[in-house]
């Protein structure tokens, strides 16, 4: 094999929102030895299980909690929820991401001023339901504005974003909003909730993927962000997505020496060092 150039993202990996959650729940850890979260932490199976091991495990549903401390994820949740947790008197951590609460803020603005939010978002996605719980029953999240057609006419309008779309589909949204719907609406107000960060994160592998003839995206298959990372880049070069160093296909390297990495912004650095290490052995072994 010849020999290749590998080169990272300027941006990638690891945000300040999953990185200030970790810290919050390891120094809460030290304290109480022994923390459940409210679905996992972030979407990255290798992080969660990092996490478990020191102690920090996820649960799906509040019934299943067994200790006294829980904390929120960095998706956030829905004020109901919140209720709920207090009301069976556990102690509280609170790690939800910063730029997602300035969203829930949004979405509870909007709706108490009497608009009808609409999230650009996907539905099932735990960010977004805890969005939708902050619209005080007045939302729905949906990424097509013909799923719209569905509910009444309505004269006040919010639009937001999950945070981690992609700015680009949030922008052909509302177009296709303005063209379909908007018409019919007597007000419209459209807030961009989207995290720059995860933002200057596409655009910087969208710069890799343009000077390279393969693409590698570390993050979990779950991850929106991630999938979002591989969304942009494969209309310009080839892309895969892994989750670990041990899913590369050594075929993929075959006629390339320009490889170009960016991850998502769940997946730890060292996934990333262990992709690096992986096809620098595939390069000397060929």
């Amino acid at each position: 094999m010849e020999n290749i150039t590998i080169q990272k993202a300027e941006r990638l990996g690891l945000c300040f929102g999953v990185k200030r959650a970790i810290t919050v729940l390891k120094t809460a850890v030290n304290k109480y030895g022994r923390i459940e979260t409210l679905g996992p932490l972030a979407h990255n199976r290798l992080l969660v299980e990092t996490l478990a091991n020191l102690g920090i495990k996820p649960v799906n549903r509040l019934n299943q909690v067994q200790g006294s401390v829980l904390a929120i994820t960095t998706h956030g949740t829905d004020p109901t929820t919140l209720s709920e947790v207090r009301a069976r008197q556990l102690t509280i951590i609170d790690t939800t991401c910063p730029i997602v609460r300035k969203a829930q803020k949004r979405a509870n603005e909007l709706s108490e001023a009497g608009f009808h939010v609409i999230i650009f978002g996907e539905a099932g996605h735990s960010e977004v339901k805890g969005l939708l719980g902050w619209t005080g029953g007045k939302g729905i999240a949906t990424l097509n504005v013909e799923h719209l057609d569905e509910i009444e006419p309505l004269s006040r309008v919010g639009i937001i974003s999950q945070t981690t779309q992609t700015y680009s589909d949030f922008i052909e949204f509302i177009k296709h909003f303005m063209d379909k719907v908007g018409p019919k609406a007597e007000e419209i107000r459209i807030i961009n909730t989207l995290c720059k960060v995860t933002r200057g994160q596409q655009e910087a592998a969208v710069r890799l993927a343009r000077k390279s003839q393969l693409m590698i995206v570390v993050g979990g298959h779950n991850s929106a962000n991630t999938r979002h990372l591989v969304q942009i880049c494969s209309p310009l070069v080839e892309t895969h997505l892994v989750e670990t160093a041990d899913e590369v296909n050594d075929s993929w390297l075959a006629g390339k020496h320009r490889i170009g990495i960016t991850a998502g912004a769940s997946t730890p650095d060292e996934v990333v060092d262990e992709l690096i290490a992986k096809l620098r052995s595939l390069q000397s072994s060929n």
